[in-house]
């Protein structure tokens, strides 16, 4: 049973919820024609005041995270939060973390030795969000291993590459953006935790939007990617031979994804519904194939997946009425996405059991599914990835004791225990897919 506190916060979060729900539902003026192709990636109205942008390691960045905001699509309100993390932020050192209160759904070996104890230096470092460690001498040196971003960086020879994480975040798909003040510590603590480049994805909104502007976004962003390290490599090549044309990848790409991004290494991490997009555009890239190359999808997280179907699951019964995210509320969010006259539960982006759903689930990447106790989705995403485990794809399942949908994601819960546990044990299995050859995590 969560606290009290947390109790009363679902009770109006729902309330809120409902109320907006409704307001969208109800039939709106028609937009100008001008506006109509940008959509709307965010509500002002229903954010906090978003953390601005600080493309660079400054004070204001006590964490050691740089992020930097972008518009990919001038056709669309697609927009983007890029996280760049600082190997060379030293925090200062935090008290342990309890250890992480899940239950895992399936058999699992005991972890490696040291490896408990590499999640905890990794929360080490973090800190609770808000709490500022303290900062590195003015003499450390910042060798960030290429582009800098601060001014009058120069390019190193040793350039040291991130992967890359593709976040999208949750909302029901009707609300959320990528700059709000929760996706944006979240997406913090997950730079820092895995040290890779996080590039959180705002995509269209639902009424405005419909399926399928969300996923199709999914999609457009991981193609911007692969552009950007085509375009990286190819004036890479050009300055290599000679031609004077250095200055073409620097005014094509962005500087952080030329100097740093390992496309190669990409993960998907979707919350809520935003793990339904992720796991739209895994099938997608393994359905593309080459064509996305560089970009290879070496694994994918989903946290507590927004899956749902017309035979309801035992949880569905059970626990309908559950906090924050309850059954009659999510049938509301479902039917404000899908296009008018084709709501249907099965469809193949609520259900991810309904055959023909894409390719066959042996190729799909790694899958590692999130689920709270107290989540009345949990079912359908654990049988999920109980489809995957019989095909043989690497699919486990951490549930979380006693916790509640997005209990790792809500700006109100973020602090908790449970949720730095979260972020430390996705951090873990992240890492045995993104590390470099030779240095491989054993899980």
């Amino acid at each position: 049973m969560p606290p009290v506190a947390v109790q009363l916060h679902s009770l109006l979060f729902k309330l809120l919820l409902r109320r907006r729900l409704s307001s969208l539902s109800a039939p709106a003026p028609v937009p100008a024609p001008t506006a109509a192709p940008f959509g709307v990636s965010s509500r002002p109205a229903d954010q906090r005041p978003s953390p601005p942008s600080n493309p660079s390691f400054s004070p204001a960045s006590p964490d050691g995270v740089a992020t930097k905001d972008l518009h990919p699509d001038p056709l669309s309100s697609l927009h983007l939060r890029l996280f760049l993390p600082n190997p060379n932020h030293h925090a200062a050192a935090a008290s342990p973390v309890p250890h992480p209160l899940r239950r895992n759904s399936f058999p699992q070996r005991d972890p490696a030795p040291g490896q408990d104890q590499l999640s905890r230096r990794a929360s080490a470092s973090f800190h609770a969000v808000g709490v500022s460690p303290a900062p590195a001498p003015a003499s450390t040196p910042r060798d960030y291993g290429g582009y800098l971003p601060t001014a009058g960086a120069a390019r190193s020879a040793a350039r040291r590459e991130l992967p890359v994480i593709v976040q999208f975040h949750g909302g029901a798909f009707v609300t959320g953006a990528a700059d709000s003040a929760a996706n944006d510590a979240f997406c913090r603590r997950v730079a820092r935790l895995c040290d890779a480049i996080v590039v959180a994805v705002g995509y269209r909104l639902a009424p405005e939007s419909r399926y399928p502007a969300a996923f199709e976004d999914g999609i457009a962003v991981l193609r911007w990617i692969a552009k950007q390290a085509n375009l990286a490599a190819c004036g890479r090549t050009m300055m290599g031979k000679g031609t004077g044309a250095d200055s073409f990848g620097a005014a094509m790409v962005e500087p952080w994804l030329a100097a740093h991004a390992d496309p190669s290494r990409c993960v998907l991490l979707g919350v809520s519904c935003g793990a339904n997009i992720a796991d739209y555009v895994a099938r997608k890239a393994v359905e593309a194939g080459k064509l996305l190359d560089p970009v290879r999808v070496v694994a994918q997280v989903l946290m507590y997946p927004f899956f749902m179907g017309s035979a309801p699951t035992r949880s569905e019964l059970k626990l309908a009425n559950s906090y924050f995210y309850d059954k009659s509320s999510c049938l509301l969010a479902w039917k404000l996405f899908f296009p008018e006259g084709e709501f249907s539960l099965d469809h193949p982006a609520a259900n991810p059991l309904v055959p023909g759903r894409g390719p066959p689930l042996k190729l799909m990447p790694p899958t590692l599914t999130v689920v709270a106790e107290l989540d009345w989705m949990k079912d359908r995403a654990i049988a999920y990835s109980e489809e995957l485990r019989k095909v043989n794809v690497d699919a486990p399942v951490l549930e979380y004791k006693d916790a509640v949908h997005e209990f790792a994601t809500l700006d109100v819960l973020l602090k908790t225990p449970q949720a730095q546990a979260c972020a430390e044990d996705i951090a873990i299995w992240i890492k045995k897919y993104i590390s470099l050859r030779g240095h491989e995590l054993s899980y």
